[in-house]
């Protein structure tokens, strides 16, 4: 994606967070109306840069991972119908691909593959993501199929329709992030410019990316806006990150940069925010990003919006010295 590209992505990515969000601490989401191919097209003017859509009669649902190329990718979507969030333990989902595109005539090809989605609670149980693993062998249109059991042994349908590229926007896994120089503690006088959040855990603003790729050890990084994250797919990821620093911060270096430059300027009006210059150096169109980095300083693991505090901990033990 060129960088004129970049930015009207972003543009519009973080439009869609400042119209979803206020600074409430978890408020839970209004289910949205299930959706058909010809309603999830249109949606609100905020949302004409997505590039899904989502076709169900009973159920419909929010897309967490659209950055997906060939390969294993981590797969999450929020899933709601007319009595609000489905909270089902695991559901059946199998992926498909439309050989001439989604638009077309041909039928599509699959199920290519077939896996259990776990459902994961966020913190306060007002919102919740179901997550699995899918392998995209081609580049092209695929869709997933999600299959929400009822009582009478049946199944309510709902199929996310996407786009898999050769490769993703963002930062990769078993690439080495930029070096970037993100603001810490020595570079301001109060944490309050670093974070829009009311939770402050110094330790997240003690060394820069450029400095963890230095110092041989596992490291993660946050990029999230606490006070601006209130939509279906994000989360309280600092505050994540800050509890799993408490146990593994010895081993383990957690960094934190928010979506803006100014948070202590903004004060609820995000007319006034700047954008941080990361996000591009990072290739990030999401509201929040969590990237898991080895020993090596390349990338172990990536979760594009919320990871819940197990699945990230899962990652985390990937990289742990073993000694």
């Amino acid at each position: 994606m060129n960088n004129r590209a970049w930015k009207v992505w972003l543009a519009a990515a973080l439009l869609l967070t400042g119209l979803a969000c206020s600074g409430a601490a978890d408020p839970a989401p209004s289910p949205p109306p299930a959706t058909s191919a010809q309603s999830s097209e249109s949606g609100e003017a905020a949302e004409s840069h997505r590039n899904w859509s989502v076709v169900g009669e009973r159920v419909s649902a929010e897309f967490a991972t659209p950055d997906l190329a060939t390969g294993e990718r981590r797969f999450a979507a929020v899933l709601y119908d007319s009595l609000g969030l489905i909270k089902i333990p695991v559901i059946r989902t199998s992926s498909y691909f439309y050989p001439e595109g989604v638009d077309g005539s041909a039928p599509r090809e699959g199920p290519i593959e077939e896996t259990i989605a776990r459902f994961y609670e966020f913190p306060l149980g007002t919102r919740g993501i179901y997550v699995t693993n899918l392998r995209f062998d081609r580049v092209g249109d695929w869709s997933v199929e999600a299959a929400v059991p009822k009582p009478d042994g049946t199944a309510d349908l709902v199929e996310i329709r996407f786009p898999v590229a050769e490769s993703t926007m963002s930062v990769d896994k078993g690439e080495r992030p930029p070096a970037s120089r993100n603001r810490t503690l020595a570079d301001v006088d109060s944490i309050a410019e670093l974070t829009t959040g009311t939770q402050h855990d110094p330790e997240l603003y003690a060394v820069t990316v450029s400095e963890a790729l230095e110092q041989d050890r596992p490291f993660v990084v946050v990029f999230a806006s606490p006070a601006f994250c209130t939509n279906a797919v994000c989360g309280p990821q600092v505050e994540v990150a800050s509890a799993l620093r408490e146990q593994y911060g010895d081993r383990i270096s957690f960094i934190h940069v928010d979506l803006y430059q100014n948070p202590h300027e903004i004060k609820g009006d995000l007319s006034s925010a700047v954008v941080t210059p990361l996000l591009e150096e990072w290739g990030l169109v999401s509201q929040e990003w969590t990237f898991v980095m080895g020993a090596d300083g390349k990338v172990a693991a990536r979760f594009e919006n919320f990871v819940p505090h197990s699945e990230l901990e899962e990652a985390l033990l990937t990289v742990l010295p073993t000694s």
